[in-house]
């Protein structure tokens, strides 16, 4: 069960990735592209999925995985706020970019800033 709990860390650092990478390339010339909101729909999966697997492995006496505490709760809960903000955010502006429309340069940095504020929260959130 440790290995699924592995490759679902592993696929929610991909999510990350493909929200930030995208707007870190495009820093000059703002946009939101496909794969951003793909990155927030996998984060947002990926991340439900997480706290179900670590709920489950921890009452496992042989899996040394803690229980989430309190303060993880909070924490989940910022985070979950802001996955779903981002999600809506991408998905405005890829819709807005096929329909052939022009992106808010703001609405491109927010969606990759809230990325980004949710990464820093996950690393540096005790």
């Amino acid at each position: 069960m440790t290995v699924v709990l592995s490759i679902v860390v592993f696929l929610h650092i991909v999510g990350a990735a493909m929200i930030v990478g995208p707007w870190i390339a495009n820093m000059k010339n703002p946009t939101v592209g496909a794969r951003q909101f793909d990155g927030a729909m996998t984060q947002l999966v990926t991340g439900i999925i997480l706290v179900g697997l670590i709920t489950v492995l921890s009452k496992q006496a042989d899996s040394g995985i803690e229980p989430l505490t309190a303060n993880t709760y909070v924490k989940l809960t910022f985070k979950f706020i802001i996955a779903i903000v981002v999600g809506a955010l991408a998905f405005v502006g890829n819709r807005r970019r096929k329909a052939g429309e022009t992106v808010a340069p703001g609405l491109a940095h927010a969606v990759g800033g809230l990325g980004l504020l949710n990464i820093a929260i996950a690393t540096i959130w005790p």
